[in-house]
């Protein structure tokens, strides 16, 4: 009889702690359930987010062999600072060529002047020889009018007469061609000077060409555009490249860092612009990093694929579809330092 009492007792005993601890793991399971309930309510939540930054590519804008290289992988850059140095020689010959032909124009413009000038002074002679003739000319005439004032009273004779109007058709012609050669001087004039024009313009397509030809010299040191942070390398020293090539890869620190969350279609309903978000990287698990709504996707991300799916072909299965919202993080640049590019987030966004 006392093992029947025992026994009933150490039964009891475990009944009580089993009920205890049922009860316990039901309150557990209550208070999860309410908790997750009030969770769903109130929040949206996805873990189809990344970590986005802007990646830009490095490209030559000339054709030449590296001469070296001034980065390494991973490295930090600032702006500014030479990533890559291309042989310039070439270039170089071709900037002292524009130089030459550029001071060539501007010698033919001094040339020009003095051909002006010149020429100015052979129609200043012409202008003399015209007032020479043009003395002659009436000297003439007046011999001539008066030989035929003696001819008519008989006081001078037919050839003295004519002796008189050959030398006025004399003095006649030389006062035309003294006439005709001044004007011819200064059409001459007259047209050096619009030639001017003719070197003006040469003169800037000399400049224009040699300018283009310092920027290629300038274009073989290639510069970090702003702060940021070297990709791979995958150049080296001695190689052939083409203009347009990409040579590296820089991501953007100055543009800081945005998360694109891939939210269902039914969950976006209660998000707006400007909206609050909290991020956790799965990286940093115990992390939680804050963030603004800055746009929602104007259309699901189907729509921009390179094939976008056509329901109308019949085959039409319906998957609920995501619509990226882009989110900035707010935290400080040092806080944001140990996030990348493409990493895994949950993002949870309280409905509104």
């Amino acid at each position: 009889m006392e093992q029947k009492t025992n026994y009933t007792q150490t039964d009891h005993l475990i009944t009580k702690i089993t009920a205890w601890i049922a009860g316990i793991i039901a309150v557990a399971l209550a208070v999860w359930g309410v908790i997750s309930l009030f969770d769903l309510y109130t929040y949206e939540e996805t873990n189809d987010a990344q970590v986005e930054e802007y990646i830009n590519p490095v490209t030559s804008r000339v054709t030449g062999f590296i001469r070296d290289i001034k980065y390494e992988e991973n490295q930090e850059v600032k702006k500014g600072d030479t990533l890559l140095i291309i042989d310039n020689s070439e270039y170089q010959l071709q900037q002292q060529e524009g130089e030459a032909a550029l001071s060539n124009a501007r010698a033919q413009i001094n040339v020009l002047e003095s051909n002006v000038l010149t020429t100015s002074k052979i129609s200043q002679a012409s202008q003399s020889q015209i007032a020479s003739a043009k003395a002659r000319l009436l000297r003439q005439q007046q011999d001539y009018d008066r030989y035929s004032k003696l001819y008519k009273v008989e006081s001078a004779t037919q050839q003295q007469l004519e002796n008189s109007k050959a030398a006025l058709d004399v003095a006649t012609s030389e006062y035309q061609s003294a006439m005709e050669n001044y004007q011819a001087s200064l059409s001459k004039v007259n047209d050096i000077r619009s030639q001017k024009a003719v070197y003006l313009a040469e003169i800037k397509r000399r400049e224009a060409m040699l300018n283009r030809s310092k920027l290629d010299v300038g274009y073989t040191i290639i510069r970090a555009p702003y702060n940021g942070k070297m990709g791979r390398r995958t150049i080296q020293q001695g190689q052939l490249i083409q203009a347009g090539q990409t040579l590296a890869f820089i991501v953007d620190q100055e543009a800081g860092k945005w998360v694109i969350a891939n939210f269902k279609e039914t969950q976006i309903g209660h998000m707006h612009v400007n909206g609050t978000a909290e991020i956790t990287a799965d990286a940093f698990p115990g992390k939680t990093f804050k963030g603004t709504i800055v746009s929602l996707s104007p259309a699901t991300g189907a729509r921009f694929s390179l094939l976008p799916p056509d329901n109308s072909t019949g085959n039409f299965v319906k998957i609920v579809q995501r619509i990226p919202v882009k989110i900035k993080l707010t935290e400080s640049t040092a806080e944001l330092a140990a996030l990348r590019a493409g990493m895994n987030a949950n993002v949870i966004i309280k409905k509104d």
